[in-house]
């Protein structure tokens, strides 16, 4: 008696991978992350004559502010500057309280006079790159941004007068146009290889 031929059993279609979550640790690094990687990390240790590349200069946070006057007589106000800097940077800011009251400015302690962020990592470089290569060429007659900003330790500050120059900010739907400041803090030794770093990384410092 024959016996039955077993028929092979047929191979599984793999299952197709899920797709990566954003933010992961797999995704490319982020373009100008790349650059300072590869470009300025060299051009840096040859100009500074580093012996390790350890010492070259990197950005290593940066922080959004605005300041709210009206926040303390208008809760809207508050919450508006809030979801544009959450819309900007993507991340919800901290609020900053008055640390002692003010009789001439009728604030009392503890009342919110602002708000901030501080971006690290991915968000950080996102940023910067927005920044630098859109929201800046966006403003109106820019002739390049203060190239005396720096606080002699090598930090950097700029104060952009209007949210608007961020292309996520959609005018029609703003409460006001509100002023914001952005400080890049660098791990530079100096003033110096501070404005090296960020020329290099594409700050367009205005020509004295």
């Amino acid at each position: 008696m024959s016996k039955a031929k077993v028929q092979p059993k047929k191979k599984q279609d793999a299952k197709p991978a899920a797709p990566k979550a954003p933010g992961t640790k797999s995704e490319a690094p982020p373009r100008l992350l790349t650059a300072y990687r590869e470009k300025i990390v060299p051009q840096m240790t040859k100009e500074f004559e580093y012996e390790n590349v350890m010492e070259v200069p990197r950005v290593a946070k940066v922080v959004v502010n605005v300041g709210i006057g009206e926040a303390k007589d208008n809760d809207k106000a508050l919450d508006a500057a809030v979801g544009d800097v959450v819309t900007i940077t993507g991340q919800k800011p901290a609020l900053i309280k008055a640390r002692k009251s003010v009789a001439a400015f009728k604030l009392r302690e503890g009342q919110t006079v602002g708000i901030k962020t501080t971006l690290r990592g991915r968000r950080m470089w996102y940023f910067l790159d927005k920044l630098l290569n859109v929201a800046l060429p966006r403003i109106r007659d820019f002739r390049g941004v203060n190239p005396d900003g720096f606080d002699g330790r090598g930090n950097y500050s700029l104060g952009l007068r209007e949210q608007v120059v961020f292309p996520e900010i959609d005018y029609d739907k703003i409460d006001k146009l509100r002023g914001l400041e952005v400080a890049i803090v660098t791990t530079a030794r100096n003033d110096d290889e501070a404005r090296s770093l960020l020329t290099r990384l594409g700050m367009p410092f205005r020509k004295r």
